[in-house]
């Protein structure tokens, strides 16, 4: 049993809510659950390369040995998942989420509604970049999100069996490894030092043809709000990305890996010259998490910000500046409130970096370790002031299982299931009764037993085996090490509850 980030609803809308925009970041992607005791793993040995950029003088005539250099450390990625329908609840906009990634309907190769859920398999290609001499490997998350097996091909012809680290739906991160020494690598550079104008090449297997080089420049850095991701903070450039082109590198002249190929903004399904890379520092986070960790585990600063338009600007004697975030509301005995942040404050600098708008202080809190104090820079009432606030991780943050084991590995019961915690914005999204208990199903496997039992995204488990389950963490151990592979589920489904017996030991 696993969990994830909630609904694809939120994660469509992205950051256009209109007015005030929660801060409440948490732990989200799909490694070992949080709360859990487990072992933590060594730190990936990556090779950075943080120098600048040469920008002075004449252009390259070729780009040859920089390919050459980068080439070996660019992989396809080959999966095979159980065809599946949709699989949450709410309306159908996720098929215009993949529509975004690449155009028109299916041509990313993932399923549609309507399509035969009894089709026994279905193949992907990807790319994928290696940032560890033994076997570390950066994708995305839709490349290998639901596969039940992941293979790696290297530009020498070599072949191994990939396993699933972790994933983070919220960045569209994912960290897949293979069994190997001494494997050619793409160093890592900074990426908050990317300029717009700077030159990058795209490497990766676009539509499966092969290893495929790509250039353009930088069009634009921090984009946001083109993905409806949770975070998104994207090199948007126009090097030709194409499908197949996923989880491969962007790198600079330096032949350095500055993001990971994400999307495109398409209609045609071709490249029209918007792409979007996940930029390596962010990248860089979420991989030390998921590895060192099993999860990623984000900060929680507890304010409702929006941001400062032209009017507010005025409003608040700003001039011409209309940069930071401003405070609509501070949650009670939050790590904000503690520090003294009030309503009307307006956010100039987190943890030493300039706040351009709300979205970036969203990202920054993000990156904060929770149990890190971080200097906060405001305007209250026309004066500069600096405050000091313990970032914490958010409550009732999401916990996870382990996602990419065999089957046959799993000894616990509703496998392909996806629980969260019941929040107030899950409450009022699903019209819940405020004193109804337990978790919420936001996914359920295609052709998994549990599907076949006629659990559903959407329905809220209450009880499991007869005990009450007050959230996912719970219901994790709950089914964890199980007496037999059968579990009795209470289920409450629009108004009315009932019972589903899910057999694991009768297929799955």
């Amino acid at each position: 049993m696993r969990k994830i980030f909630g609904n694809y609803t939120n994660r469509l809308t992205g950051l256009a809510l209109g007015g005030a925009l929660a801060i409440a970041l948490t732990a989200a992607a799909v490694g070992d659950k949080a709360g859990t005791t487990r072992e933590k793993a060594p730190p990936a040995k990556v090779v950075v390369d943080n120098r600048p950029v040469s920008r002075e003088g004449a252009g390259r005539n070729s780009y040859a040995p920089i390919v050459k250099k980068v080439s070996p450390g660019v992989v396809k990625v080959f999966t095979t998942a159980r065809v599946q329908q949709t699989g949450f609840y709410g309306p159908p906009e996720m098929d215009e989420f993949f529509r975004r990634f690449f155009g028109g309907p299916g041509s990313d190769g993932r399923p549609r509604r309507g399509q035969n859920p009894q089709a026994p398999r279905q193949h992907g290609i990807g790319s994928g970049v290696l940032v560890t001499k033994d076997g570390y490997i950066l994708t995305n998350n839709h490349v290998v999100d639901g596969a039940e097996e992941v293979k790696v091909s290297l530009q020498d012809g070599r072949e191994f069996t990939a396993k699933v680290i972790g994933r983070d739906p919220k960045t569209e991160v994912a960290v897949i490894k293979i069994d190997e020494k001494n494997l050619p690598v793409v160093p890592m550079a900074d990426s908050d030092k990317v300029e717009v104008g700077d030159v990058v090449l795209a490497v990766g297997n676009p539509f499966g043809i092969g290893q495929t080089v790509t250039s353009g420049i930088v069009s634009a850095t921090g984009r946001g709000g083109a993905l409806g991701l949770d975070y998104e903070d994207f090199i948007q450039t126009d090097a030709a990305i194409n499908p197949g082109n996923s989880g491969g590198a962007l790198v600079d002249t330096e032949g350095r890996l500055i993001g990971i190929n994400t999307a495109i903004l398409s209609q045609s399904g071709g490249n029209m010259g918007i792409g979007f890379a996940i930029p390596s520092n962010l990248v860089r986070d979420v991989m030390d998490s998921l590895i060192q960790d099993g999860h990623v585990t984000r900060g929680y600063l507890g304010v409702l910000i929006q941001n400062v338009s032209p009017a507010l600007a005025k409003q608040f004697k700003l001039g011409e500046n209309t940069g930071g975030a401003l405070v609509g509301d501070v949650t009670p005995k939050s790590p904000a409130d503690k520090a003294g942040l009030k309503n009307g404050d307006i956010i100039l600098e987190f943890n030493g970096k300039k706040i351009t708008d709300s979205r970036h202080l969203k990202l920054q809190v993000a990156r904060t370790k929770p149990g890190e104090t971080a200097p906060v820079k405001i305007l209250r009432d026309g004066d500069e002031q600096t405050l000091e606030v313990k970032v914490k991780e958010m409550p009732g943050s999401e916990q996870v299982a382990r996602n990419g084991a065999p089957r046959g590995d799993d000894t616990g019961t509703l496998n392909g299931v996806t629980v969260a915690d019941i929040d107030a914005r899950t409450r009022q999204e699903l019209r819940l009764p405020a004193n109804l208990k337990g978790v919420v199903v936001t996914d359920v496997e295609a052709g998994s037993t549990a599907a076949e039992a006629g659990l559903r995204a959407g329905d809220v488990i209450t009880e499991i085996n007869r005990k009450p389950v007050r959230n996912a963490e719970e219901a994790i151990k709950m089914t964890e090490e199980p007496e037999d592979k059968t579990s009795l589920l209470r289920v409450w489904r629009e108004g009315n509850s009932s019972y589903v017996v899910v057999d694991e030991s009768q297929g799955g």
